[in-house]
């Protein structure tokens, strides 16, 4: 969907480009995160995609086209576009700023306000509740839902993602990269997202670039990079606890068992709880053995052992793919 290559851009005074030679794609229905240290052309990159910034040398195609060939502003249009601080704006209501896009397209103002309705119950937020409100009545999740909803707006093909949820407390934030992984997945977009967040980039790429002073280090699948990081950069960047990190990958039902009886006291999880999560619960209870419990289905167990093998399989494999 996405096709970059031997991308450069050098900003006048720069001793060196801001980013360098740059080659890779993205996949039709992926989510590409571009993350790296301050300075290491992630958001630039992003930018040159729908000819914010233009590029001094290489080429960017979506879905086969050369976007220099596209008027920009057109370009601009066909492209969803969020970022971290939002960008309402504030004289006009939600169902306003959720509408700009169709607006400036043509649309008829029933299709655009049926569309707005749409996305606003798609982003949990109750139409009826909020499409008349202004954004200062809003708050900061709230805001970035509207602004994920503006982006959707037009349904483009590819939507750029900008450190979307940045500004969010720990705990919103959380809530908003599951809502948004759920939506987007329903969706089927393509994304190119950008963070600084180690762990953000983890739980929403399908791919992740890692940049360093505008050249590309690595880009991978999640599981891959942490099981086997092209360097020393990469291991650092990625943390001393990358096992752990594996383990919020793995889902604890796909390792489970149905071969073993737990004790009576074993403690429980639920069905969607991930490896890590696991082992915290195994920790915590001072157990080798969890139940998890998924009603209408045969008992299954989870244990320290399966989540070593776990571990050991996974790295076995992601070699085994390893071009």
């Amino acid at each position: 969907m996405i096709e970059i290559e031997h991308l450069t851009k050098r900003f006048a005074g720069a001793a060196a480009p801001a980013v360098d030679d740059l080659t890779l794609a993205v996949g039709e229905r992926e989510i590409c995160v571009l993350i790296g240290p301050s300075g290491c052309g992630k958001t630039t990159t992003m930018r040159m995609i729908n000819r914010m910034i233009e590029p001094d040398a290489g080429r960017i195609r979506i879905a086969g086209r050369d976007v220099t060939g596209i008027d920009p502003v057109t370009l601009r249009r066909s492209v969803g576009y969020v970022i971290q601080q939002v960008g309402l704006f504030p004289h006009m209501t939600i169902a306003e700023n959720v509408a700009t896009v169709p607006h400036l397209l043509g649309w008829e103002a029933a299709r655009a306000a049926r569309r707005v309705d749409e996305l606003l119950a798609r982003v949990d937020m109750d139409p009826a509740r909020y499409r008349d409100r202004y954004p200062r009545e809003l708050s900061g999740g709230q805001k970035q839902r509207v602004g994920v909803a503006r982006a959707l707006a037009a349904d483009p093909p590819v939507m750029l993602m900008d450190e979307p949820f940045g500004a969010l407390d720990p705990i919103t934030r959380a809530a908003l990269q599951d809502e948004f992984l759920r939506i987007l997945n329903d969706l089927g977009k393509t994304i190119v997202f950008v963070t600084h967040d180690i762990d953000e980039a983890l739980k929403m790429g399908s791919r992740i670039a890692i940049l360093r002073a505008g050249r590309l280090v690595q880009y991978d699948r999640p599981e891959a990079i942490l099981a086997h990081p092209a360097d020393a950069f990469v291991e650092s960047f990625v943390g001393s606890d990358r096992a752990l990190k594996r383990l919020a990958l793995m889902t604890a039902i796909d390792h489970a068992t149905s071969a073993l009886i737990p004790p009576a006291d074993a403690p429980r999880l639920d069905p969607g709880a991930n490896l890590r999560d696991a082992l915290s619960t195994l920790l915590q209870a001072g157990r080798d053995a969890a139940v998890i419990d998924q009603p209408g289905t045969s008992r299954r167990v989870i244990t320290l052992a399966t989540i070593r093998e776990a571990l050991a399989d996974g790295a076995r494999a992601e070699t085994q793919l390893a071009p």
